[in-house]
């Protein structure tokens, strides 16, 4: 390790953020390399060692012996102030080797709110924050992830987009570039237009955007002939021969998912009409029980982790989950490994699937019921009733659980105070279920948290078009059910702040022109927005209001059903004709019936995939 970093490594918080040299992290000779690829998360380390995808890409581009993939992190206060001090700039764990000396730096973009740390991170490495101002002796900046669908925000910073699952997308770039150099005609602007022949590329400099007087975009507009006019995402088709790691990076320090994570499909057969993710993770793509056991063995056996959990958007969907589970309850029991089941339906919850899961594992269970009336539940197209919730809730009190947490939103599409006051209603009534049951927990009480978010529009979704609540009316109806709870014993009652969440909706639905005020907000020393420490909604409406930009433009405005918006140069799979129905029967009050009851022609299958179940494929 350098001298330098070693040096103030004994001065800041954590030091295990920084020093990489963890179990299983891969080192490359540099002399038999042909590209280095610095992959970052913005955001901490505890955070980003957590994260699955990373976990996977790294893998996959380290697969090839031609190229070297190394991790960095955002620096926390601490150690980016001892790093200015001492001239250190960003470097990657593996070598320590500053990222401005790398081929490529890509960013997965999980969250909106992650962006001013991109920029202070580019910055920290002595890179230039906006891709014009970068020649061929800077490496290449990439970016993917969820954002990456409406990458229009922060197009201004990055050379390329990812869109879509990049596990053979990133190896095809890293090779086109490879095989440039091999041949001695690569300059970075001949190279960009090629990546942006390779499907589910995104080259923002190669696209004009021309815009309406009133703000709005009037088309974008392709350079040349030989790009696409549309950005078709990545998918991987066969699941089962998808790479997955057996070997995870083990971390000296505790981060936020200190467990084995299996991934078990793809996809979403649900069409909540507010989920982005269950959108764009379409079509719906399974693993069979025999890969996923051999999965999580492997990983048990190399690493020692005492919990798996399954991870799907939701797992009680999978269609093979008695199968599954049963495998896995067949070792995991015996070597003591707790087996954990999030994102569990309220309809699809079994008390067969409950004494599974009571056999290694105790604690509370979650629901999201999302909304807290019938009319509203049926808008947002969740199709789950009352009733669900009172059997799901009763199977867990017998099954010996006392702790419920519920997820909803407000400020969602056609809300009413009184779908609020439902919240309250159906929180009380599942305390009131507790105590029907002879065999509850004897000696216990309920314990209900109920977390509201605030609804924000995300592209690709139903509710696209919609605008969010004004902060006003948000604090308005969060104090509303306060107010309804008054009184009710054994309900917590936790909400997000409704100032980040316009900054969120402000980015989620944004242009180009937002990479300006990015821009200030950085000047203004914003960072860590995730983090309520550091967020400051104050200085945010400094950088819009410095830069002439409007944010209820973006977040309280109805978009036009004939708008072009700013992510219409991608292509997710689902079609916007599709997004527009499912926006008029939320409307209507129509519910939608899940993928696996019957296909309502979203158009994702045309992009493949290979599946169990699917009729349609």
């Amino acid at each position: 390790m350098d001298g330098e970093i070693r040096k103030i490594l004994r001065s800041v918080l954590k030091p295990g953020r920084y020093t990489g040299g963890e179990y299983a992290q891969i080192i490359k000779d540099k002399k038999k390399i042909k590209a280095r690829v610095a992959f970052c998360f913005p955001d901490t380390y505890e955070i980003g060692m957590s994260n699955l995808g990373v976990r996977i890409l790294y893998g996959t581009l380290n697969a090839d012996e031609d190229v070297w993939c190394e991790r960095a992190y955002a620096p926390w206060d601490d150690m980016e102030e001892k790093m200015r001090q001492a001239g250190i700039p960003l470097f990657a764990h593996e070598s320590h080797d500053p990222i401005r000396c790398f081929d490529f730096v890509a960013f997965t973009l999980q969250y909106e709110l992650c962006y001013s740390n991109v920029l202070n991170m580019l910055e920290l490495a002595g890179i230039p924050l906006l891709s014009s101002e970068r020649d061929d002796g800077f490496p290449v900046i990439v970016g993917g992830g969820p954002c990456a669908y409406n990458a229009e925000p922060v197009a201004d910073f990055f050379d390329a987009f990812s869109i879509g699952e990049g596990e053979t997308a990133l190896n095809e770039m890293v090779r086109l570039y490879i095989g440039m150099k091999d041949r001695g005609v690569y300059t970075k602007k001949d190279f960009l237009r090629e990546l942006a022949k390779i499907p589910g590329f995104y080259v923002p400099s190669l696209y004009d955007v021309g815009y309406n007087d009133d703000g709005t975009i009037n088309c974008f507009t392709p350079l040349y002939d030989d790009i696409p006019k549309k950005v078709v995402k990545r998918i991987v088709d066969d699941m089962d021969s998808s790479y997955f790691p057996e070997r995870l990076v083990m971390p000296y320090i505790e981060t936020v998912h200190d467990r084995i994570v299996l991934e078990v499909y793809r996809g979403c057969i649900r069409g909540c009409r507010f989920c982005q993710a269950g959108m764009t993770f379409r079509p719906v793509r399974e693993k069979s029980p025999e890969t996923l056991d051999f999965q999580a063995r492997c990983l048990y056996e190399n690493t020692g982790y005492d919990e798996i959990t399954l991870s799907a958007l939701s797992i009680s969907d999978y269609s093979r989950i008695d199968e599954l589970t049963d495998r896995l309850l067949s070792w995991t029991n015996e070597k003591k490994v707790n087996l954990s089941l999030p994102s569990l339906r309220i309809d699809s919850f079994t008390h067969e699937l409950m004494e599974k899961v009571t056999s290694v594992r105790t604690g509370g269970i979650t629901f999201a019921p999302e909304a807290g009336t019938q009319r509203l539940r049926d808008v947002i197209n969740k199709n789950v009733c009352e009733e669900d919730l009172m059997r799901a809730c009763r199977t867990a009190f017998e099954a010996g659980k006392y702790s419920v947490k519920l997820y909803f939103m407000d400020g969602l599409p056609t809300e009413t105070f009184e779908d609020i006051e439902g919240i309250a209603g159906l929180s009380s009534a599942v305390c009131r279920e507790f105590y029907t049951l002879e065999n509850r927990p004897k000696g216990k009480s309920p314990q209900v948290t109920i977390s509201v978010s605030c609804f924000i529009p995300k592209p690709f979704t139903p509710f696209q078009w919609e605008a969010q609540n004004s902060i006003e009316t948000i604090r308005e109806k969060q104090k509303h059910l306060r107010e309804s709870l008054n009184g009710k014993k054994h309900i917590k009652y936790t909400w997000h702040d409704a100032d980040t969440s316009r900054v969120e909706a402000v980015f989620a639905r944004g242009n180009r022109k937002l990479s300006a005020a990015l821009l200030e907000a950085h000047r203004l020393g914003i960072k860590f927005d995730a983090w309520d420490e550091h967020f400051s909604y104050e200085k945010w409406m400094q950088a819009f209001e410095n830069c002439g930009i409007d944010p209820a433009f973006y977040a309280n405005r109805v978009y036009g059903e004939d708008e072009v918006l700013p992510w219409d140069i991608i292509d997710c799979g689902v079609t916007k004709e599709f997004l527009l129905r499912e926006r008029h029967r939320a409307y209507n009050g129509k519910t939608t019936p899940s993928c696996r009851e019957h296909c309502s022609g979203c158009g994702a299958n045309r992009l493949g995939g290979k599946t169990t179940w699917c009729p349609c494929l």
